[in-house]
């Protein structure tokens, strides 16, 4: 049903999570670390639908922090610590599963998360298939800008190997220097995360 895969997704993701705590916390600086809240599900046999979840009420600004598709910048997530906390969660768990899985839709109320997704590859990861389309991947991939929390956490950048893939494409037709290749590698000298905002206004 829908329920009991819209609880295991949360509940993967949470685990997840924790894992990341436990590797975050000790890192000098990084401070609170973003949680997804449990979600469980309950049986109601007289009830005509027998399924319901349960989960703690968060009260205060609900901000979506992660973004769900390329069209949608979300600058809460940019500037909010629990925002740029919640992109180096996606960026930590896409390493740690070699890019097979993603936490999708990260959104709540300040660190405490909730109605989590999960992206993975067509085939699924270790035997988990998640909610949400393979393309989500492959867009976090493009997407992404690491930021502070990623680099404490000694995070690969996945520009990296973009830079590298467009370096040997464009060798070929050097003499053809395309204006948007200019235009996309220039913000990658910022380090800063700030700088990416103000050239995008």
């Amino acid at each position: 049903s829908v329920v009991m895969q819209e609880c295991y997704v949360q509940n993967t993701a949470r685990e997840y999570a924790k894992l990341y705590a436990a590797e975050a916390e000790p890192l000098e600086g990084f401070g609170e670390v973003p949680e997804i809240i449990p979600i469980f599900l309950i049986h109601r046999p007289a009830n005509n639908i027998p399924y319901a979840t349960v989960e703690e009420e968060l009260v205060g600004e609900f901000v979506k922090y992660s973004v769900k598709d390329g069209k949608e910048v979300n600058f809460l997530r940019r500037d909010s610590e629990a925002g740029q906390k919640c992109c180096t969660f996606q960026h930590w768990v896409y390493e740690k599963t070699n890019g097979n899985l993603l936490v999708t839709d990260l959104q709540g109320v300040g660190m405490k998360l909730t109605d989590v997704g999960i992206a993975t590859l067509a085939k699924g990861y270790k035997g988990f298939k998640g909610n949400c389309s393979f393309s989500f991947i492959e867009q976090f991939r493009a997407l992404h800008q690491c930021n502070e929390y990623c680099e404490m956490l000694g995070l690969k950048s996945l520009r990296t190997t973009h830079q590298k893939q467009r370096k040997a494409t464009s060798t070929k037709s050097k003499n053809l220097p395309s204006s948007s290749t200019v235009k996309k590698m220039m913000p990658k000298k910022a380090r800063e995360p700030r700088d990416f905002i103000s050239s995008e206004h």
